[in-house]
């Protein structure tokens, strides 16, 4: 694996270092002037953070009025580096009572230094968590009086189990009255198609958000229609595979909580959740997605002062369902004077702010149909005509209990060595994302 990093340094807007932490030998202590001499000098800050001097590689970042400084002079992993910087700010935030900056640097030297030789080891980052940090660095930042007043995190108890276990994001004797569990599927379409209804490019992006409000420390089993979760189910069991919808999940990344060992060998996504709300996994898919829209949209240019826009949406998903806040934003011509308007439902309008006919439908029921007629009147300019590039038409819309790609639960399985019962909800919702329809 890639240093992150050999040495880090913090330094002020004038390029002064308030506190550095060399972790490895192979760079030397003048590096912060090769950084101040050609990087802050020659005012290049802003053009991009990752820069190479001589032999060595410098990332940076802006903090509130600090730079925070990585210098490695071997191959690195620059998103790694980036990312404990991030992580690391939001540590001392939490020490700090929520203010990062030159002021709060300053009042807590000694503070910072034992953090930074607890989150990373010779290059490598280690635990950032605050919440297992706190358990035995429990010295408290010194806050400026300008700084949030937010409320100290409770101690957690049982800390070697919180430091050395595998449930580092859970703490223990956790008690609900009611144990619920919220389970949201929550896509986002991503689609561009041809003025003559042909798709050039699809693909669906979603997450798994949950809520969880469990007592104990449950044990998990989420079971999805997915082709591979099916496959290996179906082996393990000697059945044949069940008829039905299956799905092919690309680019899945997972929680921590989640057990990939498990998930390697059984293709079952087990875990212990964390407390409260946190986001699963995320996943794309780009194959067999179902379009909860089609649009079909006829623009006739007549002469150079009126157009005729003609639009048919159709909603393809079920009888029973209804999308909601639908907006259809069709452009025109910058030289748009006035729009009049004919639509079978919702409201439409021109908005010259964007150069566009903006049709809103509340709500939209599933299998049916509305169309807009609009006729265009445009300014008649001396100027040369420039020829109109028509962009697409843009999209938006929320779709509740419908997913376009096809995902499903299965089963929500919760085990806890008390055997209570737990009450599970689950949601799906599709959005649009970028929903655009040559014209």
């Amino acid at each position: 694996m890639p240093v992150a990093a050999s040495a880090v340094y913090f330094l002020n807007l004038r390029g002064d270092v308030l506190i550095n932490r060399l972790y490895r030998d192979d760079v030397g202590g003048n590096m912060v002037d090769a950084f101040r001499m050609h990087i802050m000098q020659t005012k290049e800050l802003g053009t991009c953070p990752v820069r190479q001097i001589g032999g060595c590689s410098f990332f940076y970042m802006r903090i509130s009025n600090v730079y925070i400084v990585i210098v490695v002079s071997t191959n690195a992993n620059v998103a790694c580096a980036f990312k404990f910087v991030v992580e690391a700010v939001a540590l001392f935030k939490s020490y700090f009572g929520g203010s990062f900056d030159e002021d709060a640097i300053r009042n807590n030297f000694v503070l910072i230094y034992e953090l930074l030789d607890e989150i990373m080891d010779f290059g490598y980052p280690q635990n950032l968590s605050p919440e297992i940090l706190k358990l035995y660095i429990t010295q408290e930042g010194v806050r400026s009086p300008f700084s949030s007043k937010q409320p100290l995190d409770k101690p957690v108890p049982n800390a070697t189990l919180q430091v050395t276990g595998a449930v580092g994001w859970r703490r223990e004797g956790l008690a609900y009255k009611k144990n619920e569990v919220f389970l949201d599927i929550v896509e986002s379409v991503n689609l561009l198609m041809s003025s003559k209804g042909s798709v050039l490019r699809c693909d669906v992006t979603g997450k798994v958000l949950m809520k969880c409000f469990l007592s104990g420390m449950p044990d998990l089993k989420l079971g999805l229609n997915d082709k591979i979760g099916l496959e290996k189910e179906s082996q393990l069991k000697s059945r044949p595979t069940k008829s039905g919808k299956t799905i092919e999940l690309d680019d899945v990344t997972f929680h921590q909580c989640v057990n990939l060992t498990r998930f390697n060998s059984e293709k079952t996504v087990s875990f212990v959740p964390p407390d409260g709300e946190f986001e699963l996994m995320k996943y794309r898919i780009t194959e067999g997605v179902n379009l909860p829209f089609r649009v079909l949209p006829t623009i006739k240019e007549l002469g150079r002062t009126r157009m005729e826009v003609n639009v048919k949406v159709k909603s393809v998903f079920g009888a029973k369902m209804f999308a909601l806040g639908v907006v259809i934003k069709v452009p025109v011509p910058k030289q748009t004077a006035k729009a009049s308007f004919q639509v079978t439902s919702g409201r439409a309008k021109y908005n010259p702010s964007i150069d566009s006919l903006v049709w809103k439908i509340k709500k939209f029921p599933g299998q049916t149909e509305s169309t807009m007629s609009a006729e265009v009147e445009l300014i008649s300019t001396i100027a040369e005509k420039k020829s109109w590039t028509r962009p697409p038409i843009q999209m938006e819309f929320q779709v509740p209990m419908f997913t376009a790609s096809g995902l499903r639960v299965r089963f929500l399985k919760v085990w806890e060595k008390s055997g209570y019962n737990t009450v599970e909800w689950v949601r799906y919702i599709t959005k649009a994302g970028s929903y655009e329809i040559r014209c």
